[in-house]
């Protein structure tokens, strides 16, 4: 697995801005890969992160990228915990949330179930409004679709696209995924 991709894709959950990100990489052999999760957990897991590969497709696997601890609490949240509870989610910790939402990734085929704006820091009401309304009633498309605070999820936005920015500058310039990983 690309270390240049996690970058690219997960640096507002690798600076600790985010709670996480999903994303696809390409893979040869399964096994070398779940290999490869092993080794970024262990030297993720004392910053504070967890890679989790959430569905394998054709030579392609969707990766998770989250912080567990400020998971936790997203999903405790009053809105979040209401609308997983809504969805069906048993919502006794985080852990069983993601298993649960890695179940129903695999059991939909090529769909996203809704409610995994949840998993990747978007805020409640516009994860709610996208599940009643899809479409209709959305004042600004960026990182998700917002119903809500539209300043806000600009400054959001403009946040994410500085901290990509930067960190793949870093990148590029030889900075290693284990120094651009922060302690949170």
């Amino acid at each position: 697995m690309s270390e240049e991709i996690i970058v690219q894709y997960g640096a507002p959950t690798l600076a600790g801005i985010k709670t996480g990100n999903l994303f696809t990489c390409p893979f040869a052999d399964r096994g070398q890969t779940m290999k490869e999760f092993r080794r970024l957990n262990r030297e993720l897991g004392p910053k504070g992160l967890r890679v989790l590969p959430m569905r394998y497709s054709d030579k392609r696997v969707l990766v998770y990228l989250f912080r567990p601890e400020r998971l936790e609490k997203d999903l405790s949240a009053a809105g979040a915990a209401e609308l997983l509870e809504r969805a069906g989610y048993r919502h006794e910790n985080a852990t069983q949330c993601v298993a649960e939402l890695i179940r129903r990734l695999n059991s939909l085929g090529g769909e996203f179930p809704h409610e995994i704006g949840l998993f990747l820091s978007y805020p409640p009401e516009d994860v709610r409004g996208f599940i009643e309304h899809r479409e209709a009633g959305c004042k600004l498309v960026g990182t998700w679709r917002v119903y809500g605070d539209e300043d806000s999820a600009r400054e959001t936005f403009d946040r994410y696209r500085r901290c990509t920015e930067s960190y793949c500058r870093q990148w590029s310039t030889g900075v290693p995924l284990i120094r651009l990983a922060v302690a949170v």
